[in-house]
């Protein structure tokens, strides 16, 4: 970004003759340049009042007497802030010294920031101010000789400029020509100019559009002019696209040759000769010529001819098709070097058939942004009054940040009572109001018909749900899902999140506005809608017998708190043949339906009240099959669901057994759960191919699996807390796919010697499998295997099988040393990454940790080591060795004393509860600022570290004289326990005005992008060995969490330089206390440190010290900043303090002498 436009766009930076303004900064429309005694009373007399009257401003030097400097300084100001400047050229023009300096400076802004400029030549040829020659030229020779003495006149740049400004088109008064019809030339020529760059409307408060526009303007790369960018603006409607443009348009088109911004592009080109008309406006924007284009694709031609050398500027606004763009800006060569395109649209699909150079998404806006914009509009105020504070926060929690919907509700309830605001918002919940839907529906009916039906199920049923399920119901439905969702995220009507697991999400009002389309559709009789979801509608529909044929498709049941009851008429689904969805969340119904159609492709019963399905019911394409707390025992013979998917049976207490599921060769997902009657599972459960995720989980009477597994394609069983299944059977073939086993808390005694079958284990849970009685050495050898857990398994014995024959228990001369010692052969190594030794009863130092990391610490791929409990003194120095070492656990080792040594890439060490610990090497060196040499180190939980607290805020830390900063950055966060007194600039937030009530009554500062410390120089490089930052946050934590870091960034920097020294988060002293129920609040430190290395000027002055908070640290925890505060540490403080005193002498004696003046002074 270049400094013009970071003035452009900074929105607390002044204004100053050497950067560019925006169109917004500009006050006059013309500038007049004129001799004064020439035609002053007169023509400019009469020219000013005529252009005044025609609506554009103007600005006329009213002081006829030789200016100083500080009057020239102020017409520059005014040739810099306005649009056009016109030059009268009469007869004296050239024997004013200040009016040359006037034009000198006008074509400086014609050149750097393509200023319009209009010669007038006043009874003057174009030819003698060109060549200074006539009664002009006899002016300039008066000014060459008054001059001739003066060797800093610019003689020579004047001459330039009057050769230069009349070679321009301009206008010629003759002697004897009509005043006013030549005024009326002026008038219509100035006219054009003025519509063009007039200020497009912007919103009345711009909330959030200054930091949007920066993030823009980085794709944008005004200050190349080799390229022409074409850059795409993307968001759904209300989001904030058009404001945003204009915006841009504002700030850059003085910067172009040409510019136009063609608005409403999606309802003009609908209309008759619509796409025609938006050529020739774009035509006459840039050209300021009327072309009379009749035909389409000649205006494509006359673009191109006519446009292909300027290097414009042009905004295409809410574009929806394709032909717009190809007969509007249909390729880059039509347009100029330099040349920018922006397109703004809800299509993003159409961006990438376009192929645009770069794209930017328009998020909604941050939740204080919200609630200013909102506040702004209801309340005329920042913030929301007392009383109306938690009624703001629904609404604003309501739009979710959608800028359209922030200010129709604003605008709205303005002015309305407490009893109006509520009665509002239960309208808006169930019947959103018209502004909005009417906006949002444009998307929407856009869409196919099967696109439109995807949008609405996922409005109904299916937000939040994984995309993989959502696409396989679709696909049963014939909706074509994988183009119909990608049609709906490209026109920003859904999401999909990025994780693995991905999951469809939408828009609050966009879900809200699908479910109005629906209820438009016949608002008073709800049979005949496609979807139902309102309670009212729902029991209506299910009480009351229906006769004949209904539309509904899908119903959603979710009753209010305290209603859920349903007195469910018989036959009521005996009329839904077209019913594909049925979802009950929370009703308990009076009896089960005897009829049930097998267009049912999603079937999510809770609190099922019959024991059997429908006699008539097979399920034939049923996807999707769960029942939660349902009377369910069994399914009879007739139910053949051979397309299902996801069978989910969850506190279903009387089932007793799993139907055979031979013909559902599509199934995946199998989980039942917490049925504690059922005892065994089918055979045909283990040859279902397809399934992925078997889950058994607390079916405390089941006793018997298949027989065999052969399911190729399983990646995850569970039979978590299985307390009767003891024994897991043989896996008959190598299963590659199995990520994850699952066996916590199951009654298993042995594993099968075949589970080295499972070569593609990660992850394997044994923990509290109190029956246990050996690990195989096969099941750790296991290539993949990532995570082992067994803590909690008491019969566990204390030596590793290597044969996997024999399981007893090692005799006196036997030591654990040597089974390890055997079983590293040399071609065997524990292929673990993750290892949990934890300790039971008695039994809590049985592993030889010694030897352990002696033997294994070049060959292990250990990446997090649990050592909770275990009754170790020392940690061996020898962990060093441990390379791939990320996680070290030693929490509750109440006989530790010292850690001396860490490996080289550790990342975390948790030591809560180590009462005896004493000597923690990496913790001194951090709170000396002497620099962690683990660089790689973040978070060291200290809960309940007695000793190490007594340490933890020392006299090193306090004395910045003992501070050696090896790194150029470092920062820490500790809990607070002393404030020291040697910050030389403090910002109090306590003392702010801003004050917001947080948590627990504590009063906090309100949210802020940037905190600033301006820190007065000169320092200088050689004496100083850093500056300190030092930031008291308050933390409130909603629930148990873990602490995250508070900064987003923290930067220095020198007068303006580009230099710039940043200061990042580092280590982080937890105290875990913190987090616990009883201690869920408290003051935290973090401390930023840089010894600004990255300069590289010797003196710096003017040192700006900048932080940047995080508005939320993690889920459930709120920040609260205190105080700010910073210091420049000195190498030898006492030589600073005095060499400050030096420089400080001369400016007190000065102060003196005029005091003692003043004091002498008799008046």
């Amino acid at each position: 970004m270049t400094s013009s436009m970071a003035f452009q766009l900074g929105a607390s930076s002044s204004s100053s003759s050497s950067s560019s303004p925006s169109i917004s900064s500009w006050n006059h429309d013309v500038f007049l340049s004129f001799r004064g005694k020439d035609v002053r009373h007169k023509f400019i007399s009469h020219l000013d009042r005529a252009l005044l009257q025609s609506g554009i401003k103007t600005y006329k030097d009213s002081i006829d007497l030789e200016r100083g400097e500080e009057i020239l300084s102020e017409l520059f100001k005014a040739i810099e802030e306005s649009q056009i400047s016109i030059i009268v050229f009469s007869k004296n023009y050239a024997e004013s010294r200040w009016c040359l300096d006037e034009l000198l400076k006008i074509l400086e802004w014609k050149k750097i920031m393509k200023q319009i400029v209009l010669p007038i030549f006043y009874k003057v040829k174009p030819s003698e101010v060109r060549k200074q020659k006539g009664r002009f030229g006899e002016a300039f020779t008066k000014l060459e000789e008054k001059i001739k003495d003066d060797i800093k006149s610019p003689l020579e740049s004047w001459k330039k400029a009057l050769e230069e400004v009349a070679n321009l088109s301009g206008l010629e008064y003759l002697a004897g020509d009509d005043e006013s019809e030549f005024i009326q030339k002026v008038i219509l020529w100035v006219n054009p100019k003025i519509v063009n760059r007039t200020p497009l409307s912007v919103a009345k408060h711009p909330i959030g559009i200054e930091s949007r526009i920066r993030d823009i303007y980085q794709h944008l790369s005004i200050e190349r002019n080799d390229i022409i960018l074409v850059v795409g603006i993307f968001g759904t409607g209300g989001i904030g696209k058009t404001t945003i443009s204009s915006d841009i348009y504002n700030k850059m088109s003085s910067q172009f040759e040409g510019s136009c911004f063609l608005r409403n592009i999606r309802e003009i080109s609908k209309q008759v000769g619509g796409l025609i008309h938006l050529q020739n406006t774009l035509l006459f924007e840039i050209l300021r010529t009327k072309l009379d284009i009749n035909d389409v694709d000649r205006g494509v031609g006359v673009i191109w001819h006519r446009l292909q050398s300027k290097r414009i500027l042009l905004i295409l606004d809410d574009v929806d098709d394709m032909v717009q763009l190809e007969k509007l800006a249909g390729d880059r060569a039509w347009f100029g070097s330099g040349s920018r395109i922006i397109i703004t649209t809800r299509d993003q699909h159409l961006l990438n058939i376009f192929k645009v150079d770069s794209k930017y998404e328009v998020m909604t806006l941050d939740d204080n942004e919200a609630l200013e914009l909102f506040s702004l509009y209801a309340f005329e105020e920042k913030e929301p009054l007392r009383d109306y504070v938690d009624l703001s926060k629904q609404v604003t929690k309501y739009a979710q940040g959608l800028p359209l919907a922030l200010i129709v509700l604003g605008s709205d309830l303005k002015c309305q009572n407490i009893h109006q605001w509520k009665s509002a918002l239960d309208k808006y919940k169930n019947i959103p109001h018209q502004n909005i839907q009417r906006v949002l529906q444009i998307s929407y009916d856009s869409l196919e018909d099967s696109e439109k039906d995807i949008f609405l199920d996922i409005a109904f049923f299916f937000k939040g749900e994984p995309l993989a399920d959502v696409v396989e119901i679709f696909e049963s439905c014939h909706f074509f899902p994988v183009h119909g969702i990608q049609k709906l995220i490209d026109k920003c009507l859904i999401t999909v999140n990025d994780c693995d697991d991905k999951y469809v999400w939408m828009h609050d009002l966009l879900q809200d506005m699908g479910k109005e389309i629906v209820r438009e559709k016949s608002s008073k009789d709800p049979s005949k809608r496609s979807r139902l979801w309102f309670h009212e509608d729902v029991r209506q529909v299910l009480e009351e017998d229906y006769m004949g044929p209904n539309q509904i498709e899908g119903i959603v049941v979710d009753l209010p708190e305290g209603d859920e009851e349903i007195s469910l008429h018989p036959e009521a689904f005996r009329h839904m043949k077209k019913l594909r969805v049925f979802i009950n969340r929370n009703a308990r119904f009076s009896c089960a339906p005897n009829y049930l159609y097998d267009k049912l492709r999603v079937l999510d019963w809770y609190n099922y009240s019959l024991s059997y399905l429908p006699q008539n019911f097979q399920g034939k394409n049923l996807i999707v099959f769960r029942m939660r707390h349902s009377l369910i025992k069994k399914f009879g013979d007739g139910f053949k669901p051979k397309n299902l998917t996801i069978m989910a049976f969850k506190s279903c207490s009387h089932l007793i057994e799993i139907p055979d599921l031979s013909s559902t060769s599509n199934l995946k997902e199998l989980t039942i759960e917490s049925c504690h009657r059922l005892v065994k599972v089918h055979d045909s459960v283990g040859s279902l191919e397809k399934l992925s995720d078997l889950s058994f989980g607390k079916c405390s009477k089941l006793r018997m699996l298949p027989r065999s597994l052969k399911l190729r394609s399983l990646r995850k069983l569970s039979l978590r807390n299985c307390s009767s299944l003891r024994d897991l059977l043989e896996i008959e073939c190598k299963i590659k796919s199995l990520r994850r086993l699952v066996l916590y808390g199951s009654a298993v005694e042995v594993l099968p010697l075949s589970i080295g079958n499972l070569v593609g284990l990660e992850e394997l849970y044994l923990s509290y499998c109190q029956n246990l009685m050996c690990l195989p050495i096969a099941s750790i050898q296991l290539k993949h295997l990532g995570k082992h857990g067994i803590g909690g398994c008491t019969n566990i014995v204390k030596k590793m099988r290597e044969d996997g024959q024999s399981c007893d228990l090692p005799n006196d001369s036997t030591t654990v040393e040597e089974e390890i010692s055997n079983s590293s052969n040399g071609s065997t190594a524990l292929q673990l990454s993750n290892l949990q030794i934890s300790c039971s009863h008695s039994e809590s130092n049985f592993f030889p940790l010694y030897s352990f990391f002696t033997m294994f610490n070049s060959s292990t791929s250990l990446r997090s080591l649990y050592l909770a409990g275990l009754e170790i003194v020392s940690l061996p120095t020898s962990i060093k060795g441990f390379v791939t070492l990320a996680h070290l656990n030693l929490s509750h080792c109440k006989k530790l004393e010292e850690i001396l040594q860490l490996p080289p890439n550790i990342r975390r060490v948790d030591v809560e509860g180590c009462k005896s610990l004493e000597r923690f090497g990496e913790v001194s060196k951090i709170l000396e600022f002497n620099g962690s040499h683990i660089r790689s180190l973040g978070i060291i939980g200290l809960t309940g570290c007695d000793k190490m607290h007594v340490n933890i805020w020392s006299d090193k830390v306090q004395n910045p004289l003992l501070w050696k900063g090896l790194y150029d950055y470092d920062a820490t966060l500790f809990p607070k326990t002393h404030i020291p007194d040697w910050f030389s600039y403090v910002h109090e937030f306590l003392k702010d005005n801003e004050m917001v009530k947080g948590p627990d009554d504590h009063i906090g500062p309100r949210e802020k992008e940037e905190w600033v410390i301006d820190i007065e120089g000169p320092h200088y490089l050689e004496e100083i060995s850093g500056i300190v930052l030092y930031v008291v946050i308050f933390l409130f934590f909603n629930d148990t969490m873990r602490c995250k870091r508070i900064c987003r960034a923290a930067k220095i920097t020198s007068n303006g330089s580009n230099d710039v020294c940043r200061i990042q988060d580092g280590v982080q002293l937890v105290n875990i206390d913190w987090y616990k129920k009883g201690n869920r609040t408290g003051y935290h430190v973090w401390v930023g440190y840089s010894n600004l290395q990255s300069f590289d000027l010797k003196v710096l002055d003017n040192l700006r010290v900048q932080f940047y908070p995080k508005s939320h640290l993690y889920a459930g925890m709120v920040p609260f900043y205190e105080s700010y505060r910073a210091k420049v540490v000195y190498k030898n403080e006492r030589r600073a303090n005095k060499k400050k005193e030096e420089e400080m002498k001369p400016m007190l004696q000065k102060l003196l002498i005029n005091r003692n003046s003043i004091n002498d002074n008799p008046k």
